[in-house]
């Protein structure tokens, strides 16, 4: 490859600033949009000697923060204990649950650990929720947590999923959020990983964030900055179009820097293994095992890690090749390109793309042409096909805007029965 340049401002080598980290893959769940289709533990996840131990290493390379999750992060018993091991070393500690078992009791064992954050994953209205994590009353459950980790003086958060099911329902999500006091919501869009692969009428299509992207900032500006809360996009949950000036990326003031795997970012697994970012398939990013290797040498080392951050230009292929904005973006998320097309480096959730392609009077249609094997954080494989843009009233995947903008959380879901069934029967 002849173009070796980074993007401006971007230096070589590892600079880790936030660890991810999967300690058990036991879930009390069955969520339908599971990338990592939790439910039980791994053989020979780590025990917590070695758990403690990975804690040092992690302090080692200068890591700041640590996302403790799942499966369900508090059905390992020793949780805390790691999670106190992260806080003493002198790294923030945080823990993101679905919260369907999150007692008191545990709450307590959080805050004496010294976790001072808890984020809480709530995919829609109570009906939708609940279908899409497969258990009744988990809604009711994780909104009910919002109180209670306050009450133990710790500061609750909140993450959403978006999608066919959950991207009608935002304005009124944005309400009950808003109305609890959450100050932090940040949303990502459900891509075909795991459970979700299984279901690809569950994933909106890439016309679709010409409808989403105006409904976030008109959410930010009507209901979240007045109530004091802010809307963060996830890291596939862009990238430009001037949107990004509303709704600003994660560590960012403005604009996408590049996907971060790797470089401030990092992912392990419950049995060890080290990736550059949590959400990347196992079996084409895994770049080593705790058990065996020590976590800066695998930093330095590391192919499925080291050439994350060190691609160009010359890396990019369809669209994303030919984009002005290319150099900067290298394509969004690793993790998103990866799982539709098999490969990196060719993002088809970019609104600036949707919306170069409606200039066109033409769409993005992704179709799936293989299915997922049914491991965890395993994929299929879509082809994207362009095809002429329909003409449409403004909606919300078929909801007329004025019903979707003016839902409340009394409204229940904002789209009629007989849709909310279909779509249901759709994505089980």
């Amino acid at each position: 490859m002849g173009h070796r340049r980074l993007p401006e401002g971007i230096e070589p080598g590892p600079q880790i600033r936030y660890c991810v980290w999967e300690i058990t893959l036991a879930c009390d769940l069955g969520c339908k949009h599971c990338g990592s289709r939790a439910a039980k533990a791994r053989p020979e996840e780590l025990t917590t000697e070695e758990c403690l131990d990975v804690v040092a290493q992690l302090a080692e390379v200068g890591c700041h923060e640590v996302s403790l999750i799942g499966g369900e992060a508090y059905l390992r018993e020793d949780w805390d204990v790691i999670a106190k091991a992260c806080t003493d070393a002198g790294m923030l500690c945080n823990i993101q649950t679905g919260a369907r078992g999150l007692t008191d009791e545990r709450i307590a064992r959080a805050a004496a650990a010294g976790i001072r954050q808890i984020g809480l994953s709530i995919d829609g209205l109570e009906a939708t929720h609940d279908a899409l994590r497969g258990a009744r009353g988990s809604w009711q459950a994780a909104v009910g947590a919002i109180e209670r980790i306050r009450a133990h003086g710790l500061l609750p958060s909140v993450n959403s999923q978006i999608n066919r099911l959950s991207m009608p329902e935002l304005p009124a999500m944005a309400r009950l959020f808003a109305d609890h006091g959450v100050s932090w919501w940040q949303l990502q869009l459900t891509v075909p990983m795991g459970r979700a692969a299984d279901r690809p009428h569950l994933l909106l299509q890439p016309a679709d964030l010409l409808e989403l992207f105006p409904l976030l900032v008109w959410i930010q500006q009507t209901i979240g900055t007045p109530n004091g809360m802010s809307l963060r996009p996830g890291n596939n949950l862009g990238y430009f179009g001037g949107f990004q000036r509303h709704l600003p990326m994660p560590g960012s003031s403005s604009l996408w820097t590049s996907c971060s795997a790797g470089k401030f970012t990092l992912g392990l697994e419950a049995d060890g293994t080290i990736k550059g970012c949590p959400s990347l398939p196992t079996t084409s990013y895994a770049g080593g095992n705790l058990r065996e290797d020590r976590l800066a040498d695998v930093l330095e080392t590391e192919h499925n890690l080291t050439f994350l951050r060190e691609r160009t230009v010359d890396d990019l292929w369809g669209f994303c090749r030919t984009c002005e904005h290319a150099e900067r973006c290298l394509a969004g998320c690793t993790w998103t390109s990866h799982v539709f097309f098999g490969r990196p480096g060719n993002n088809p959730y970019c609104v600036h793309r949707a919306m170069k392609h409606e200039e066109q009077g033409v769409q993005e249609v992704l179709y799936r042409v293989d299915p997922a094997t049914g491991a965890p954080f395993d994929h299929g494989r879509f082809e994207a096909r362009i095809e002429p843009l329909p003409d449409a009233p403004a909606s919300v995947l078929g909801v007329p805007l004025d019903r979707v903008v003016n839902a409340t959380v009394d409204d229940g879901p904002v789209i009629d029965l007989a849709t909310t069934k279909a779509r249901l029967k759709r994505v089980r």
